[in-house]
């Protein structure tokens, strides 16, 4: 049974829950792109934050794509997942190449979303990390790697669902961990919504560049 409408649905229940964090300063909403991007949105506007996208891109098993193996981030981060490794016999050089695919869509669609205009420096602020919904982790695992690199001072975890495994995963990484359904149960993330069609690039570009810029003061 769906438990959200849609993307911007679950945005709206999200942002009910991180009310403490309402025109906060020095904090920032951060979308996955692509479809954690209109959730995030939704959070931002409802909390009155500023908005920005983090880059990842998952790491898919070859002829599996839909199974991550791991995920890189912005920054050159790279997060494998061991297990998934081991089971699918992936050996170092099938990792390269899969690594340098998603670097070169990475850096797409850095270009694509930003323009000139640079990443956003985040070290010591407040970070509201949003996605629609987790599976393994692996990406936003990723995203929170590079944010610690870069130096954020704090990291919350946002999401509509996620496995209970996952969420128990993520919040020994990042400092909170809010996500509105945790079922033991898990299918996928699109089997929570009723509308989960794919967020296009277009798309992401009109809300980012509609939405309140982080500003460095």
């Amino acid at each position: 049974m769906a438990l959200y409408a849609d993307r911007r649905h679950a945005g709206r229940r999200l942002a009910e829950q991180l009310g403490a964090f309402r025109g906060k300063p020095r904090t920032a909403v951060l979308g996955l792109p692509r479809g954690g991007v209109p959730v995030a949105d939704e959070v931002a506007v409802a909390l009155d934050l500023p908005l920005d996208v983090f880059l990842v891109r998952k790491l898919g098993v070859p002829g599996h794509e839909e199974l991550a193996f791991g995920a890189i981030g912005s920054g050159g981060i790279r997060v494998l997942d061991d297990r998934v490794v081991e089971a699918a016999g992936l050996d170092d050089d099938t990792i390269a190449a899969v690594t340098q695919a998603e670097h070169a869509e990475l850096q797409r669609r850095e270009q694509r979303y930003r323009g000139d205009r640079p990443a956003p420096n985040l070290a010591g602020w407040t970070v509201l990390l949003v996605d629609d919904g987790v599976a393994t982790g692996s990406s936003v695992r990723a995203a929170i790697a590079a944010l610690r690199a870069g130096g954020a001072g704090r990291i919350v975890v946002a999401v509509p669902v996620a496995p209970a495994e996952t969420c128990t995963l993520l919040s020994r990484l990042a400092d909170d961990v809010v996500c509105l359904h945790a079922p033991s149960r898990f299918r996928a993330v699109g089997s929570f919504y009723e509308d989960f069609g794919q967020t296009t690039d277009d798309e992401v570009c009109a809300l980012l560049g509609g939405a309140q810029p982080i500003r460095r003061t």
